[in-house]
This record gives C-alpha cells, sequence and structure tokens, in this order.
C-alpha cells in the first residue's frame, strides 16, 4: 500500500469516522451519559480541531521526514475537520437552539463564542468545495490563497474552544500551543527563503564584472 495512495487515503477517512461511528453506536444504545446533547456538542467540536490540526501537521512533518507521500492526507484531514466541525453545528442549532433559526442570529450577534465559532465554521466551508483537484485545476494560485484561511480557522477553533470552557482551560490552551508551534513551523521555511534570495540579490549585485574577452580563472 502506498502512502499517499487510494487505498491508504481511504483507510485513514476511515479511521477518522470511527469516533462518529462510536457516537451513533453510544446514542443508539443510550451511552451518552447524563447529558446526551452536550456530550454531542464536545465531541464533534473536539474531533473537529484535532482532525483540523492534524491537517496543518502534514506540511511540516512531510518536511522534516522527507515523506512526500503524506501530501494526499492533508485533503483527508480537511474534510474530516469540516465533517465534525459541521456535525457540531447541526447540533447547536438542534439541541440548544430547537431550529430556531432568528435565535441562531441573535446567538451570532450577542454570543462571542458563538460568533467565533461561526465564522470559523464559514471559513472552513469554502476550502471543503474546493479540495477537488479540478478546483485546484481551475483555481491555480488562488486556490493556495483561499487555502490559507484554514490558518484563521484553526485559530478560531482554539478561541472558540476557550470561550466556550466554563471550568480549567487546559485543554483548549494544549490545542493552541499545538496549533501555535505547527504555525510557527510552517511560516519559518518562507522567512528563511525570503531572506536567502536577498542575500543572493546583494552578493550577485557586488559582484565585479568579468571582461567578456578574459578567460574564466
Amino acid at each position: 500500500m502506498k502512502l499517499g495512495g487510494r487505498s491508504a487515503r481511504w483507510l485513514v477517512a476511515g479511521i477518522g469516522l470511527i469516533p462518529f461511528a462510536a457516537l451513533c453506536v453510544a446514542a443508539a444504545t443510550g451511552s451518552l451519559g447524563a447529558d446526551p446533547p452536550e456530550k454531542i456538542l464536545h465531541e464533534t467540536g473536539e474531533w473537529a480541531l484535532r482532525t483540523l490540526i492534524l491537517s496543518l501537521a502534514i506540511t511540516p512533518v512531510r518536511r522534516w521526514t522527507g515523506l512526500s507521500g503524506l501530501a494526499p492526507h492533508r485533503r483527508t484531514f480537511g474534510l474530516l475537520a469540516y465533517f465534525y466541525a459541521s456535525l457540531h453545528f447541526s447540533s447547536y442549532l438542534v439541541f440548544d437552539l430547537g431550529l430556531d433559526w432568528g435565535e441562531l442570529g441573535h446567538s451570532i450577534a450577542e454570543r462571542p463564542y458563538i460568533t467565533v465559532g461561526f465564522a470559523t465554521w464559514l471559513m472552513l466551508t469554502p476550502l471543503a468545495l474546493t479540495s477537488t483537484r479540478r478546483a485546484i485545476r481551475r483555481w491555480g494560485r488562488r486556490w493556495t490563497v483561499l487555502h490559507r484561511l484554514a490558518y484563521g480557522a484553526v485559530c478560531g477553533a482554539v478561541i472558540h474552544f476557550l470561550w466556550s470552557v466554563k471550568a480549567d482551560p487546559t485543554e483548549p490552551l494544549i490545542y493552541g500551543g499545538l496549533a501555535a508551534l505547527l504555525l510557527a513551523a510552517r511560516w519559518r521555511p518562507r522567512r528563511r527563503n525570503r531572506t536567502g534570495r536577498k542575500n543572493k540579490t546583494c552578493a550577485t549585485l557586488r559582484r565585479p564584472s568579468r571582461d567578456p574577452g578574459q578567460d574564466p580563472a
């Protein structure tokens, strides 16, 4: 099985759906605990954040290990993140708001953690819709620019989690630390490359011109 082959991608997707299957089994058997809606909200939200962080981890890990076959799994984890984020949003809309769209608008406007969470889901939506090879070819460089929304989405997800907890903030802070490390790992090489190009340009400008008729040393 190739690391980035279709079978490997399906395997990763299947593993990523295990938490969803576990939730379905728990709901069917009545083992979601004392507050089933809260359990579903927490699990779907946390798995959305976990898979989003995993999608951001692919590029640094691929760079450090040289395993180019990891690249296709970035899209798999990104789609899993959107899947769980959509479940999280739908669960809130159904269980907390009773499908009251007017109350949803009020919550988005009046409750900061809902505002950030909804904005995060909106950022993930175009990423999921443009994750196909056809979209990549059609959008070209604009696709790369658009998919930088993932950086804002992971920051928004961490803030949403942090603001929604009512007790110990340790867990969202841990996720925030991981996200910060991954974002730093992605940006440092870019800064180094720009510096390298600048130094190379300066060295070229300082290099004395050689007489066209002179033989190379």
